[in-house]
Formats: structure tokens, C-alpha cells, sequence
């Protein structure tokens, strides 16, 4: 899940993709596709680090929760990369983290 800036739309996905599968053929282009989310009240940090290092990001959100009266809803949560994993460093590595609370 990657946010778009609010002048892309559905089109310019459509024919950037398709620029792609003939520069650069993938089996999973056929799983991208364009759409809105809304998720509603959620709780969300900006992580930075290694994947692996998570856990700890999602103890801060555990905490903010839990001393402003907030209960998580599911157990999923949502992950949206703002760095290329394979261009920067492990720790350098920016991801939004994100569970929906009520």
C-alpha cells in the first residue's frame, strides 16, 4: 500500500503499469490495482528501522492507546512503505504503521 498524491488517478496508474509490464514483466503486475481506503479513527506511527525491528513501534502505539482510552478493533494492522527496502539501509527504512481503534 502506497499513498498517492491526490492529482494521480486511476488512469495514470493504469498506463503507468502498463509502461512497466513491457520494460520490466512480472507476474504480480496483474495484482496492483488503484483505490481508496478510509479507515476511520486509528493510531498510527511513523517507523523508522529494520522490519524486524517493528514490535517496538507497535509497543509505543500499545501505550498511547491504552493512556488515552483507546481499544484496538482488529488484529490486523496496516504497513505503507515509504522507502525502497532494496535502495536504503535497514535502518534507515521508513514505514507507516497503522490499526484502526475506537
Amino acid at each position: 500500500m502506497i499513498r498517492q498524491p491526490d492529482f494521480i488517478c486511476e488512469d495514470m496508474v493504469k498506463a503507468a503499469l502498463e509502461r512497466v509490464k513491457t520494460k520490466k514483466p512480472s507476474p504480480l503486475s496483474d495484482e496492483v490495482s488503484f483505490g481508496t481506503m478510509q479507515d476511520g479513527k486509528c493510531v498510527q506511527i511513523l517507523h523508522i528501522g529494520a522490519f524486524d525491528d517493528e514490535p517496538a513501534s507497535f509497543e509505543k502505539m500499545d501505550r498511547f492507546a491504552l493512556a488515552n482510552g483507546l481499544e484496538r478493533t482488529e488484529s490486523c494492522h496496516r504497513e505503507i512503505y515509504l522507502s525502497n527496502a532494496k535502495r536504503v539501509e535497514k535502518n534507515r527504512l521508513k514505514t507507516i504503521l497503522r490499526y484502526a481503534v475506537k
